[in-house]
């Protein structure tokens, strides 16, 4: 996969992260989640930051998922174990972020994105923006512990077992409806909603800010269980390994999972 890269700019009061990889839609490299990790412990350790916005790079998609070439090396469930503490720890200190954080959607939020987007406050989108994590259909993996409170109590349940559970994408207007995006707007005026939405978030008490999400986080993940068996029951499976394998090799079906 070509190389891509996670921008970083500060502007007064406000952060913002661009995932810049147009070539494959944004997907997100080994180094670019490590880079996301980096750059949100930044944001967390600036008190002058009070407002931090994620979008994409093109205007074709926010993140289109990750980049799975290492998954064909996979041999043990142990190793899908440590991808996913990995993938726990990058997601944790975007979680951690203090300050209101948005995600502007452009296009497709698939995987990744969807996490990525659902860790943030607020969310906006274009009208064709579509969200999902169909990993059922594709490679057959599984999310942590974390990444299912985190989405599910973003989008609600019943949606996200549609994404996962189905393997649906959900349009802008459904989710819209749901509550899980607080608007749509067109491309021409998202630039200007989000200049808006920046300025009322770093209008508001950082301390307000700061308590409130501390203590929706430890709402969220405070007592989550302990599933690293499933995790590596899935990863150490010939299912996952057939899957990766049919994905790398743009095999357009279905794998024929077995359950083994």
């Amino acid at each position: 996969m070509s190389q891509g890269r996670i921008l970083f700019e500060r502007r007064g009061h406000e952060a913002h992260i661009r995932f810049d990889h147009t070539a494959a839609h944004n997907a997100l490299t080994g180094q670019m989640w490590i880079d996301l990790r980096d750059a949100a412990r930044a944001i967390a350790g600036d008190p002058a930051i009070r407002v931090a916005t994620f979008r994409g790079s093109g205007g074709k998609a926010f993140i289109s998922g990750t980049d799975i070439t290492k998954f064909a090396d996979y041999e043990t469930g142990a190793q899908g174990v440590a991808y996913e503490r990995e993938i726990d720890e990058c997601m944790a200190a975007v979680d951690a972020i203090p300050c209101t954080t948005i995600a502007v959607v452009e296009g497709w939020a698939v995987g990744g994105g969807l996490n990525i987007s659902a860790a943030c406050d607020f969310r906006i989108a274009t009208e064709d923006a579509k969200f999902g994590s169909p990993i059922g259909r594709t490679i057959g993996n599984c999310l942590s512990a974390a990444s299912v409170a985190r989405i599910g109590g973003a989008v609600g349940v019943q949606f996200a077992k549609r994404m996962v559970l189905m393997g649906e994408f959900l349009t802008a207007d459904q989710l819209l409806a749901s509550g899980f995006l607080l608007k749509i707007a067109a491309r021409e005026a998202i630039d200007a909603e989000l200049a808006a939405l920046c300025a009322r978030a770093s209008e508001n008490a950082p301390l307000t800010t700061r308590v409130t999400k501390e203590t929706i986080r430890r709402m969220t993940f405070g007592d989550l269980p302990e599933i690293e068996d499933l995790i590596a029951q899935v990863y150490g499976s010939a299912d996952f390994r057939r899957g990766v394998a049919d994905f790398l090799a743009k095999t357009k079906r279905v794998p024929d999972w077995t359950g083994d």
